[in-house]
């Protein structure tokens, strides 16, 4: 059989490791680019294995050589900790990350995926979010190197397809959970399953009632597959998330409950620029990848509780 050469950018990362593992078992090719800022070699140690693995230290605000005939571009870290702890950094990611990756496609004819996100729409004054709506974002905010690196690269890849003829493929990621998230990411369902699991009080910021949308990795992943394989003519961006929209407070108890946690839940003030609500609309991935999420709220925590209870 002719194996498809992917490049996986942020391949050791949480998505990038599970987009790795399937890639690999659909029988193709996979070069799993990280420079392990947030990357962990734990997460595709057991890829290592199958001869059609490679593991590749690289930072892709460097550029790199290669022949594929794909590459996904998911290399940014993608939690508040981690982006804001060196802005210029996660700015520089994003940007020279694709500026370098659109070059190499440009140069091998390679079709590419940027992997975006809801933070393009700040803090939306539409509810929910459709593809249409420009955002409301603060360009000199706390979490501005990563929405705005991330607005950018939208923009490079748009002209990159204008100007260049890049097969582009732009998906904006909605809130993702699942096994292998980084116990430390500060994100909330890792910080509440952690916190959970260890009893200790779970701390929520303002009242709880800002909502967010939860969808499970593998739904993600099948929407991106999707999306690389979709029509050349259809480029995105298209929202992938879970429209069933939860509270903050709603998501602590439920995983107190399915961890038979002894928790408190504690009250701290909200951050700036934190988004109030954040709901995909996902009518166009409907339309154009046939894709729904299938995986509901409780079936996924189920399985990522199992993960953390392993690995922590």
């Amino acid at each position: 059989m002719s194996r498809k050469k992917i490049l996986v950018t942020g391949g050791a990362g949480f998505v990038g490791s599970h987009l790795c593992e399937r890639l690999l078992n659909e029988g193709n090719e996979v070069y799993c680019l990280d420079n392990f800022f947030t990357g962990q070699k734990e997460n595709v140690i057991h890829l290592l294995e199958n001869p059609y693995f490679e593991l590749i230290r690289h930072d892709v605000t460097t550029p790199f050589f290669i022949e594929t005939d794909e590459i996904y571009n998911l290399a940014c870290p993608a939690s508040p900790i981690h982006y804001q702890y060196n802005a210029i950094k996660t700015m520089k990611t994003s940007v020279m990350g694709a500026i370098n990756m659109l070059g190499l496609a440009k140069r091998v004819n390679a079709k590419i995926l940027q992997a975006s996100t809801s933070e393009v729409y700040g803090d939306p004054l539409v509810h929910p979010q459709p593809e249409s709506y420009w955002g409301h974002v603060n360009p000199i905010g706390e979490r501005a190197c990563y929405d705005e690196g991330k607005r950018s690269a939208e923009t490079l890849f748009i002209n990159y397809h204008k100007q260049n003829n890049v097969k582009i493929k732009i998906i904006r990621i909605f809130n993702t959970y699942g096994p292998k998230m980084h116990p430390n990411d500060g994100r909330v369902v890792s910080n509440f399953i952690v916190q959970a699991l260890q009893n200790q009080d779970i701390t929520i910021y303002g009242q709880g009632n800002q909502t967010r949308s939860f969808q499970y990795v593998d739904d993600l992943i099948e929407g991106m597959i999707r999306l690389m394989n979709s029509k050349d003519s259809f480029t995105g961006p298209v929202n992938v998330g879970n429209p069933n929209e939860f509270t903050i407070l709603e998501l602590a108890q439920k995983i107190i409950g399915l961890t038979g946690s002894t928790s408190k839940i504690i009250y701290q003030p909200l951050p700036s620029d934190d988004p109030m609500q954040r709901q995909p609309d996902i009518s166009l991935a409907k339309k154009e990848l046939d894709w729904s999420p299938k995986v509901n709220l409780d079936e996924g925590l189920i399985k990522t509780i199992a993960f953390f209870k392993s690995t922590i």
